[in-house]
């Protein structure tokens, strides 16, 4: 049975002309159901300030990381900040994390920036002792990366399971991510630590999402359709429908150097009318079962995506 429609928006700073905490406000009137942040060294918010302040100003929106990069804090940290913004929000957070993967963060801060393998068991042994942290009674933990010796990690989340959100684009990380998240980022594989093309080559064909999620699958296995399925909307506009969403998508296709068909199947592109964009995610959910759709950053105009929500209410 698919899950039903959600959407999210990812953000670093306010919307054009509002405050932070208007801006959650603004996202949860529009309907939409989740505001995440990133989390890098730029001009964004902090991610714990700013999660705070628009739980502070609301009341049904659920938060998250997107994600905590793991080598930024300790996980003790990450059990603790994540933990206080679940019982601040009254139960509204996930726990979003990462291995850590922009180079450039990583060189700007005097980080030493291991290897992909490296960062990833890190993440994983950081993922037992978050959870264990949020559990009751003292956590004991020897690993190779980190060892923890009788901590009770307090205050406790409201929400028993707090939900898990790892992404990945490389076959061990979804691997990873169907094994251990509940909900699950299906991304373009970003090893060579930028957003550049290989990034871009990577999702490029409907193809390479039958991919990725097969690796999801095999992590998952019996608990595949229980988990939630994510992509983040790299680009998306609105436009009146029929010979309008052609030229729009033409003019993409043509700043990517693709062919239209080819971009009109990425599930990390929309464009097009809200019925279009409404039809086209039923049959993303049809085909890959993706039913979080989180709209990138890159277009603030927020309040246009408002009608495909009302399209797909209820579904």
């Amino acid at each position: 049975m698919a899950h039903p429609f959600r959407f999210g928006v990812e953000l670093k700073v306010p919307l054009p002309g509002l405050t932070w905490p208007q801006t959650a406000k603004r996202l949860e009137d529009l309907g939409f159901s989740n505001l995440v942040m990133p989390d890098h060294f730029d001009e964004q918010l902090a991610v714990g300030p700013g999660l705070a302040a628009a739980a502070a100003a609301t009341t049904t929106l659920r938060f998250s990381a997107f994600v905590y990069g793991n080598d930024y804090r300790h996980p003790v940290m990450v059990a603790k900040e994540v933990a206080t913004l679940d019982v601040l929000s009254g139960g509204r957070m996930d726990l979003g994390l990462g291995a850590g993967w922009k180079r450039v963060d990583y060189d700007e801060a005097g980080m030493q920036y291991d290897p992909p393998g490296v960062r990833v068991d890190r993440m994983v042994e950081s993922l037992h002792i978050i959870r264990a942290l949020f559990e009751d009674g003292p956590v004991t933990f020897e690993g190779e990366h980190y060892t923890i010796r009788g901590l009770e990690g307090l205050p406790k989340p409201v929400q028993s399971p707090v939900p898990v959100a790892i992404g990945g684009g490389g076959r061990r990380m979804l691997t990873l991510a169907g094994r251990h998240a509940d909900i699950v980022g299906v991304n373009a594989n970003l090893r060579s630590g930028e957003i550049g093309l290989d990034a871009m080559n990577d999702v490029l064909g409907a193809d390479r999402f039958d991919t990725k999620l097969e690796w999801v699958r095999e992590g998952a296995g019996d608990r595949f359709d229980q988990l939630v399925l994510n992509v983040l909307i790299a680009a998306w506009q609105i436009t009146g429908g029929g010979q309008a969403t052609t030229e729009a998508m033409e003019a993409t296709a043509s700043m990517f150097g693709q062919p239209p068909e080819v971009l009109a199947d990425v599930p990390l592109l929309l464009i097009g009318s809200p019925a279009e964009i409404a039809d086209s995610l039923r049959q993303r959910r049809e085909r890959w079962g993706f039913s979080y759709m989180v709209l990138g950053a890159t277009n603030t105009d927020i309040e246009a995506f408002a009608p495909v929500i009302a399209e797909l209410d209820g579904e």
